[in-house]
């Protein structure tokens, strides 16, 4: 197997980018087919996260992640168990994987089953050499090192068959914002994408907001509205409508603004078509809370600095920067040390 090169490496994923900011009509026929078998997957969804993935592959951004990449010439296989809740929501394991100069050994989601192996097939176009380092596999067998994403229920498995090698398993995690109470209008309109984009199914999507005590709803709501479409997906008012018929029949108290509900809960983890909320009276509470559960957070979105959890601007969520990892765990680190 030749050796892959930093200078070959950055280059085929900086023309990946470019790539994928003009789409061709193969590209179009490969949304068609993922759409066709997950209707979350829809062209605007799928469109979406790859615009994310070309803003990502910016050269000078990877210019920067490479400096802190070795590219082994001793190849190890590392086994990829990757989630499918968002279309392409594994690559960024795979590009780890194959940046370091490691074999992905590729498990895929059956839920993102089409898109993946066709970018990943652009890659191996512009550069042959990674085909030698990409491997499908129904079950991983003969690894060295495992990258697993599931749930909680699913991550004890994980353990179990996975837990003799080196291994990084993720686990659920929610994302939250913390707001003022003087957000501008354009801010919260920001905000509705870090919460609706994807459906709300991904673990950067927002699933619960603190707000001051006393906050005008309305303030909150009225920005939103030009996400209302959302509600014209079936599965997703499906949703909607289920959880709301709970609240109305429970007599439980929440706020309804046709697509979305909003309602008071200590919970991270809200179900789908529904936004958690929780009043505070002094953010610094706030803020030294959402430290202390770090291990159940992805990101925090907020105008209040916080240097432990480093809070995004609103809208950006679900704009991930390479060295943006999952579970905030160094992917990288992981696999340089594997040699």
């Amino acid at each position: 197997m030749s050796s892959l090169r930093k200078e070959q490496l950055i280059s085929a994923f900086k023309q990946l980018g470019k790539y994928l900011s003009q789409p061709d009509e193969a590209f179009n026929l490969a949304v068609y087919s993922a759409r066709n078998a997950n209707a979350w997957f829809t062209e605007e969804e799928v469109n979406r996260s790859v615009k994310a993935l070309a803003e990502m592959l910016n050269e000078a951004d990877l210019e920067q992640w490479f400096e802190n990449i070795s590219v082994t010439t001793a190849p190890k296989k590392v086994g990829l168990i990757l989630a499918g809740n968002i279309p392409l929501v594994g690559f960024h394991d795979v590009m780890c994987v194959l940046a370091t100069g490691n074999i992905a050994q590729i498990k895929l989601s059956s839920s993102d089953n089409k898109l993946l192996p066709f970018i990943l097939n652009q890659l191996c176009e512009i550069l042959p050499e990674l085909k030698n380092h990409i491997i499908y596999a129904e079950q991983l067998k003969n690894f060295d090192a495992v990258i697993a994403t599931g749930s909680n229920n699913t991550s004890r498995y994980f353990e179990y068959y996975f837990g003799k090698v080196p291994n990084i398993i993720r686990r659920n995690r929610n994302s939250v914002a913390v707001l003022t109470g003087e957000e501008t209008k354009e801010e919260i309109a920001e905000l509705g994408h870090d919460i609706l984009d994807y459906f709300g199914m991904g673990c950067r999507s927002i699933s619960k907001i603190f707000i001051p005590k006393n906050y005008e709803i309305k303030n909150f709501f009225e920005p939103l509205e030009q996400y209302q479409e959302i509600i014209n997906h079936f599965k997703y008012n499906n949703n909607y409508d289920y959880n709301k018929s709970i609240y109305l029949v429970n007599q439980q108290t929440h706020y309804d603004n046709g697509f979305l509900l909003l309602k008071e809960d200590e919970g991270l983890s809200s179900p789908l078509a529904v936004l958690y909320y929780e009043t505070y009276e002094n953010a610094a509470d706030v803020m030294e809370k959402l430290e202390q559960q770090q291990e159940q957070i992805q990101c925090v979105v907020s105008k209040i600095p916080n240097e432990g959890l480093q809070p995004l601007q609103f809208g950006q969520s679900q704009h991930p920067k390479l060295w943006d990892y999952a579970d905030n765990i160094d992917t990288i680190k992981f696999l340089n040390n594997l040699n």
